[in-house]
Parts: C-alpha cells; structure tokens; sequence
C-alpha cells in the first residue's frame, strides 16, 4: 500500500511536552510534541503491548506506562530495558494552516 498523509488534528492544540492518541489510517499513534516539532510513534510498546500514548513524555523520550521501557520518539529507538526492539516512527508535516498529517501506509 503506498504512503497517505492522513490528517490527524491542528497544532495549535498540543501542548509543548504532551502526548495525543490519535488514529490515522486505521494505526492508532501517540503524536508527541518536543521542542516544537511533532513526532508520531506507534501507540504500542515493543516490549508488552502497553499504550505508549499513556506514557509520559521525557525530553524526547516516551516512558512506557506498564514497565517503564522508554523510546526515543524522533527515531523509535529503545533507550531503556526492558525493551530492545525499536518502535515504528511515521514523517509528521504540519501545514501553512496548522493542520497535522502523519504519512501511513507502505
């Protein structure tokens, strides 16, 4: 399946250090916002399943809610054990209206 940029909200509406559950074509991601810049990783831990949108956002690491794995959000990189597979990562592109696209699919 090639990529779509699916539309997943408005930037005026993530705060700095949030984390925002949202679905874009069928993949539910966590979109967090660091320094300014959106990220989008999957919403799942590599290590047990956990909801990383439940998480709390560390600098640029997500913190895994159920054990504590956390994952560098810019590249998916696990940072701390217990998990050692990395999490996908998805290219974020806001508009000149502030509008939010993630790029799924392929």
């Amino acid at each position: 399946m090639p990529a779509q940029a699916v539309e997943v909200g408005n930037a005026a509406d993530i705060a700095e250090g949030a984390v925002r559950v949202v679905t874009a074509g069928g993949t539910r991601l966590a979109l967090c916002k660091y320094r300014g810049q959106l990220y989008a990783i999957d919403d799942v831990c590599t290590h047990d399943g956990g909801a990383l949108g439940q998480g709390e956002l560390i600098d640029n690491e997500i913190e895994c809610p159920r054990h504590g794995a956390r994952f560098d959000i810019r590249t998916g990189r696990p940072t701390c054990l217990p998990a050692v597979v990395p999490v996908r990562t998805y290219p974020v592109r806001v508009d000149d209206e502030g509008r939010i696209f993630v790029e799924v699919g392929s």
